[in-house]
């Protein structure tokens, strides 16, 4: 039907376009925190780009029902600046009849939001979570690049070695500054190498000397050595701390109903209804005057998607504090958005009109027109 080819031809014109715009923005945002994370020792450098890749797949949900919104309301907001609008309806179709042809077009992208908002969206978690516990539970000696000083995970020393030995786990010339337990060291070697002993890691210092006082003394204590062993760090296992409830999939949260569970269940499952019920509330408040200007009805329209949004976020906190249980939230918040764009619909479509008074509709009398004039 050229009806319907017609408007689908235009949303997936208006829908790529939008898509690649809002993509390249947040992956913009994305890549300055990314940025930011890894220079504060957040994140290995080396993932830099890994950890994009899974933090704008958990985005892109979001992304996909802003864009999906936006094509909707600009492709509906140009039939009605250029009277294509009028055209439609005098052939007999009404403003419901466009219902169908949008649903037709914006089922798949339905599909794949909410397949990631129920299944992506804990998967990607999990994994710039891997990453960030893996790099923080690094040694301190896999940290150190040759020629840099660099400080351990604590704190309380600073570790420098000259150059590493080619295909071993050994250096050269090993400087080590420490400050602990009251007392300052510093322990020089002309080699060392590391050792897993246990859950420990140490750092096996040969042939050096070690300078040790305590602080706020004079005395100084002087030691040479052939061989001294420094622990510095733990292989700590991932996983031991119970998950949080962003990083366990949905059917975990199902099987454990706890608050804090149902609240992230109800912000996934609350991500799906959105954007269906935002299919809806486009069509119901696409409209414009074309005299007016061309923006005012987009700004108003995107603000209406940003307290839509923020209630989705805010209702999972109302979950979490006892506020107002899973069920009666889903109800009341996305069902009575439905309910209030599908009688803005159908105000629109059967041509209501409300504050209708008997003033203006009474006939202007002489007197009162010659006093207009």
């Amino acid at each position: 039907m050229l009806f319907q080819s017609s408007i689908r031809k235009e949303l997936a014109r208006s829908f790529g376009a939008t898509l690649v715009v809002l993509v390249t923005i947040v992956m913009t945002i994305v890549l300055i925190r990314t940025l930011g994370q890894a220079s504060r020792g957040s994140i290995s450098p080396q993932d830099v780009m890994l950890y994009m890749a899974y933090s704008g797949l958990g985005r892109l949900p979001t992304i996909l029902t802003l864009a999906l919104f936006i094509a909707l309301v600009s492709t509906l907001t140009r039939m009605y600046r250029d009277s294509e609008m009028v055209v439609w309806f005098t052939s007999g179709q009404g403003l419901a009849g466009f219902l169908r042809p949008l649903f037709h077009f914006s089922w798949p992208v339905l599909m794949v939001i909410s397949l990631m908002a129920i299944f992506v969206w804990p998967w990607t978690n999990q994994q710039t979570r891997d990453m960030q516990s893996r790099y923080e539970q690094r040694g301190d000696l896999d940290r150190i690049t040759p020629g840099v000083f660099q400080e351990s995970s604590s704190g309380n020393r600073v570790f420098f070695i000259d150059r590493e030995l080619a295909g071993e786990k050994a250096s050269n010339n090993v400087f080590i500054a420490a400050t602990e337990k009251g007392k300052s060291s510093v322990t020089t070697a002309q080699s060392g190498r590391i050792e897993s002993r246990g859950d420990a890691q140490f750092l096996m210092l040969s042939n050096g000397q070690r300078l040790e006082n305590e602080i706020g003394k004079s005395a100084l204590k002087i030691s040479d050595f052939k061989e001294y062993g420094v622990k510095t760090g733990s292989s700590g296992l991932l996983g031991e701390t119970p998950p949080e409830a962003k990083l366990m999939s949905s059917r975990a949260l199902i099987k454990e109903p706890t608050r804090s569970n149902l609240g992230e269940l109800g912000w996934r499952l609350g991500l799906a209804l959105s954007a269906i019920n935002l299919v809806v509330v486009a069509l119901a408040l696409s409209s414009v005057n074309p005299r007016g200007g061309r923006s005012s009805n987009m700004i108003f329209v995107v603000l209406a998607f940003v307290v839509y949004n923020n209630l989705v976020n805010l209702g999972q906190n109302w979950i979490f504090v006892g506020l107002i249980g899973f069920g009666p939230l889903l109800l009341l918040l996305h069902g009575g958005v439905l309910l209030l764009a599908l009688a803005w619909l159908a105000k629109r479509h059967l041509n209501w009109r409300f504050g209708r008074t008997h003033r203006a509709l009474a006939p202007v009398s002489p007197v009162q027109a010659g006093g207009r004039a």
